[in-house]
């Protein structure tokens, strides 16, 4: 290249600006799933006896990165999702069952409390949501909003609770709990490719499960890989890819 062609070249890079970073790869030891679609409505109420929810494959590959001694309690999760919105389905098996917060935002991860972290745009993992319920159904949510200010909340999420066994009640045995969610995909609007998604997808999420007074562990979906519990790792989360295949679902 001559010296005229390569200021040529200079002024024309300049012209057009910084050039876009691409995308990090997606890491290959991430979990993946497939988000398919409802058989039916949703109906949250806490109590998962739609088909839909029997038919969704199941989650619970959660791992205890940060474990130093206790029981590892089961946790299990289902996703779904429809032209409205994102469902999540949580049963966090649990013996000894405690919440106490009560208002919107209230440090909920205290509690025993369910977790759902979303990049809906693979290009910047670093832009993500955060949504977190404890067994009290309180809901703590952040965006990329505002500088994630405690001022945001997501208008029409919905979240039920169903406990099998006694609410702070150290004395007796509980089973589990657990917790329907359904995010509206109008919560992503200006940080998504496409709403709704369309078929194949790709969304970067973790799930996540603390709790709480009695056998305190830090649970997720894909290892965060930090030296501390730390939910804040987006580099970390999983990969699903949304299916427009709807769950082979029995009729009611």
């Amino acid at each position: 290249m001559t010296h005229p062609e390569r200021v040529l070249a200079a002024l024309l890079v300049l012209s057009l600006g910084p050039l876009p970073l691409l995308a990090e790869p997606i890491p290959d030891h991430v979990p993946r799933a497939d988000v398919q679609r409802t058989a039916g409505p949703i109906a949250v109420d806490g109590v998962l006896d739609e088909p839909s929810w029997a038919a969704a494959p199941m989650i619970d590959g959660f791992v205890f990165p940060w474990y130093t001694t206790g029981a590892k309690d089961r946790t299990e999760a289902h996703l779904l999702w429809d032209d409205d919105a994102l469902y999540i389905a949580f049963r966090a098996f649990d013996p000894h069952i405690s919440a106490v917060h009560t208002e919107r935002d209230d440090p909920v991860s205290r509690d025993d409390c369910v977790e759902v972290f979303i990049a809906p745009d693979t290009a910047d993992v670093s832009i993500y949501y955060n949504f977190e319920f404890n067994a009290l159904g309180t809901i703590l949510d952040r965006s990329p909003r505002e500088g994630r200010s405690s001022s945001w909340n997501a208008d029409g999420l919905r979240v039920a609770i169903e406990i099998h066994g006694t609410l702070n009640e150290e004395t007796d045995l509980d089973s589990l709990w657990t917790t329907e969610i359904a995010i509206p995909f109008d919560t992503f609007e200006g940080f998504a490719p496409r709403l709704p998604p369309e078929d194949g997808d790709l969304w970067r999420l973790n799930l996540y499960r603390t709790g709480g007074a009695v056998n305190l562990q830090y649970i997720t979906w894909s290892d965060t890989g930090t030296e501390k519990p730390q939910f804040h790792a987006p580099e970390g989360f999983g990969v699903v890819r949304f299916s427009e295949d709807p769950v082979a679902a029995a009729p009611d």
